[in-house]
């Protein structure tokens, strides 16, 4: 059984893959956002209950690795890391931008070369590029939109709000849980330690000297 989950982007998703069976027997998405350290852990539980096991039956734990925001993506790697070595498992990191490439190649979203594009705020994206197969190309990178703008096919959120810059949306806008674990299940993605890629600093770095106490 392999537990997969995504703290990437302001919606947890977290799910339950099968091996023997090549399926997905359960997946939620949280229902709040921006609520990644109370909801991880609950939608874990959940998830494992409504596939009926308990984390004793886990055999490999998949974790999306970013890009994203810094608090977010700490908390479901620090829970990936921890789980794996109480649990002695292996945890596997992926990009999350290559989960959601492999969703849209799957379904059908997409029949050529193709962009990832997710919200990175500060009125930025993170961009990556592909092949028709899902391998990635180039990237990713993060800038303004109007910069990596686009008249290719773009997948994720980054069309949904910067329709001009990229006009030609199509497939999913966040990535899966699910997915994920199938990337990983079926060697769809490069595999990764499970480190964060955040390509800038923390929204947190204030970026100055401390005060000197007199």
């Amino acid at each position: 059984m392999l537990l997969a989950f995504d703290t990437a982007t302001p919606l947890v998703t977290v799910a339950v893959y099968d091996g023997d069976s090549g399926l997905v027997v359960a997946e939620h998405v949280a229902e709040r956002a921006m609520k990644h350290a109370e909801q991880l852990a609950p939608l874990i539980d959940r998830s494992m209950a409504d596939a009926g096991i308990v984390r004793q039956d886990l055999t490999a734990i998949a974790v999306g690795i970013g890009p994203g925001p810094f608090t977010g993506l700490r908390v479901g790697l620090v829970t990936a890391r921890t789980l794996g070595y109480v649990l002695e498992i292996p945890v596997y990191g992926v990009c999350s931008l290559d989960a959601l490439a492999v969703e849209a190649v799957e379904t059908g979203a997409v029949d050529g070369p193709f962009v990832v594009a997710t919200d990175a705020r500060r009125k930025e994206v993170y961009l990556a590029r592909y092949a028709e197969d899902g391998a990635r190309l180039e990237g990713p990178v993060v800038d303004k939109p109007a910069v990596l703008a686009t008249d290719e096919p773009v997948v994720g959120q980054g069309a949904v709000l910067y329709p001009e810059a990229f006009p030609r949306r199509v497939g999913p806008e966040a990535p899966s849980a699910g997915w994920l674990a199938r990337a990983v299940a079926e060697e769809r993605a490069e595999l990764h330690d499970p480190e964060p890629l955040y390509l800038r600093r923390p929204d947190a770095d204030t970026g100055h000297a401390p005060k000197r106490v007199s």
